[in-house]
């Protein structure tokens, strides 16, 4: 399966206007906006944490799977995909198991 028919196999993310990635010790490493560029690695973190609680190396072998052909072309090209980039550092233990906190969409009187 290609990474469009994945994508819709997934939780939605309407209700995240994002993502904020913790390290062990609490400290955002990275936000992951809901916005065209970046809404796929959205889906894709969210599932992610909701099946396995936290991105661990088990958690980012099954979104590397999930990134299906942009995972080649993230080996073959590093860091031309920072958020496949930032798996493949966690299944080969460079970077550690990440906490993943929803950022949710504001509304009115919010």
């Amino acid at each position: 399966m290609n990474f469009s028919d994945t994508l819709k196999t997934l939780p939605g993310i309407g209700h995240l206007a994002g993502l904020d990635l913790l390290d062990a010790a609490g400290r955002t490493i990275a936000t992951v906006s809901n916005r065209p560029g970046q809404a796929g690695s959205v889906c894709v973190y969210h599932a992610l944490a909701q099946r396995h609680g936290q991105i661990d190396a088990d958690a980012a072998r099954t979104g590397l799977a999930l990134y299906a052909e942009h995972t080649a072309d993230a080996r073959a090209f590093p860091g031309k995909h920072p958020n496949i980039d930032r798996l493949l550092a966690i299944t080969a233990g460079t970077l550690g198991p990440l906490q993943v906190c929803p950022i949710p969409v504001e509304g009115p009187g919010t």
